[in-house]
């Protein structure tokens, strides 16, 4: 073994002048760019799984109560033919869905009732459940419906529910 260079003096020690090296000739953007595809697509899948464009609804109608609101104030319903209601409570609190004339809220706001039994216009629904109900009425009108609970309905959980004439 010898400590002399077996290389001959002209041979260069990286690529030829002129030419760029295996690294230089990669893209750094190129990468990020694949990426940045690859991430918008996911979100664009996982965005429209779950968001639906309104009419594709395939279920009862829904009301989400979050943040002391209800997502949905206005319900729409045919007298005489049962509506089932899926009532959502994504809150760390209990709500209720009151519904009915204004007689019947006029008397819940001043009641105690702190949680309703199997009345179908009265529905107690505890944080973080879903409850669901089937409701027929037989006159048209416009009914509101209110979450009771102590300054909630100051808050703005009211909506109105909407019976149309059967045709």
């Amino acid at each position: 073994m010898t400590d002399i260079d077996q290389r001959p003096p002209s041979s260069p020690v990286g690529p030829p002048a002129g030419r760029p090296g295996p690294r230089s000739r990669r893209r750094p953007g190129r990468l990020a760019l694949v990426g940045g595809i690859a991430l918008s697509l996911g979100l664009a899948g996982i965005a429209a799984a779950w968001v639906r464009a309104p009419g594709l609804h395939d279920g009862p109608p829904g009301i989400v109560m979050r943040y002391s609101a209800f997502s949905t104030t206005e319900l729409v319903a045919t007298a005489g033919v049962p509506v089932t209601i899926v009532l959502v409570n994504g809150d760390p609190i209990d709500h209720e869905w009151l519904v009915g004339d204004e007689a019947f809220h006029e008397r819940h706001r001043s009641g105690t009732e702190t949680h309703h039994g199997a009345r179908p216009t009265e529905v107690s629904v505890p944080a973080g459940t879903t409850v669901t109900t089937t409701i027929t009425f037989r006159a048209p009108g416009e009914y509101p419906f209110i979450c009771h609970l102590p300054g909630h309905e100051a808050y703005g959980m009211v909506g109105t529910l909407v019976v149309r004439p059967a045709s």
